[in-house]
């Protein structure tokens, strides 16, 4: 067994001593240790805030992730619509593109030889067609249907036309008259024709 030494009045003072020198130490080691405590602290409470921020954000998207699932059922019909049109525009488009490919060398004739003036000019009448069609219907559809009534009673002023000029024409001096209306008829007939 080793004997036990009692420290003396010297070995006292040397650890007093290393205590003494270690104070400041120790205190530096304990400020630091403080502000490391509260830099943790300040660190916990950003990790909170963040973790708030975090279930906000889950909060969120699980939100929109509803809203998403939502949007897709209500989609799903109309997708299902969607395809049914789109299965019956691919006959149509089928059969409309070999008559448009025929159409394409006309149109380009068309744009190039259609002047400004042309178009407008087309839908100025275009314009009109609603008051040409009413008064179609109003004005010249009514007297057409009356023409067949129209055509015997001609005929029946033409031959009294005819018998009167007749009759004119076997009174004294009315031949000299009709001669003279006929030379100046041909000749307005003449002046015409140069003009």
């Amino acid at each position: 067994m080793l004997p036990l030494s009692v420290p003396g009045p010297a070995d006292v003072r040397v650890v007093l001593d290393a205590l003494l020198d270690a104070g400041p130490r120790v205190l530096h080691l304990i400020g630091a240790a403080e502000e490391i405590v509260l830099d943790v602290g300040g660190l916990l409470d950003r990790i909170e805030a963040t973790r708030v921020r975090a279930d906000e954000v889950v909060a969120a998207t699980d939100r929109t992730r509803g809203d998403a699932a939502t949007m897709l059922a209500d989609l799903a019909p109309l997708s299902g619509r969607l395809e049914a049109l789109l299965d019956c525009l691919e006959p149509l488009a089928a059969r409309a593109v070999p008559p448009a490919e025929k159409l394409l060398p006309v149109l380009d004739h068309l744009a190039e030889t259609t002047s400004p003036r042309e178009v407008d000019a087309m839908v100025g009448l275009i314009d009109q067609l609603p008051l040409l069609s009413q008064r179609m219907e109003t004005q010249v559809l009514p007297i057409l249907e009356t023409l067949g009534t129209v055509a015997p009673d001609l005929h029946d002023l033409l031959d009294v036309s005819q018998e009167l000029n007749e009759m004119l024409g076997k009174l004294p001096g009315m031949r000299g008259i009709k001669k003279r209306v006929e030379e100046a008829q041909a000749e307005e007939q003449q002046e015409e024709g140069r003009a």
